[in-house]
């Protein structure tokens, strides 16, 4: 049974007809309506800008949420200082023994 499903999906008033899983349609139409509603804000609040200009706010918007988000969980700092504090316990045990 093949689990992909065709939609069209309405992004900026043009369609895009998509090959998706099943159990991704929920998400992608949420992400295009999601897009959607940021595009008709800008729309709004700069009405002298075409619909492409709109477009590349929301996009740009989204991208820096992501990068925000990715510094947020990057535990590599964490990760650092552990390995520190692991080295300072061995060391500490090898010189009690």
């Amino acid at each position: 049974m093949d689990d992909k499903l065709s939609i069209n999906i309405n992004i900026a008033d043009r369609l895009y007809p998509l090959r998706v899983d099943r159990l991704d349609e929920e998400g992608i139409r949420k992400a295009a309506k999601i897009i959607n509603e940021k595009v008709a804000q800008y729309k709004q609040k700069y009405a002298s800008k075409d619909l492409q200009d709109c477009l590349a706010m929301a996009t740009l918007q989204f991208v820096i949420q992501k990068f925000e988000a990715e510094k947020r969980m990057d535990n590599s700092p964490l990760v650092d200082e552990l390995e520190v504090m692991n080295d300072f316990l061995s060391e500490f045990f090898e010189m009690e023994n």
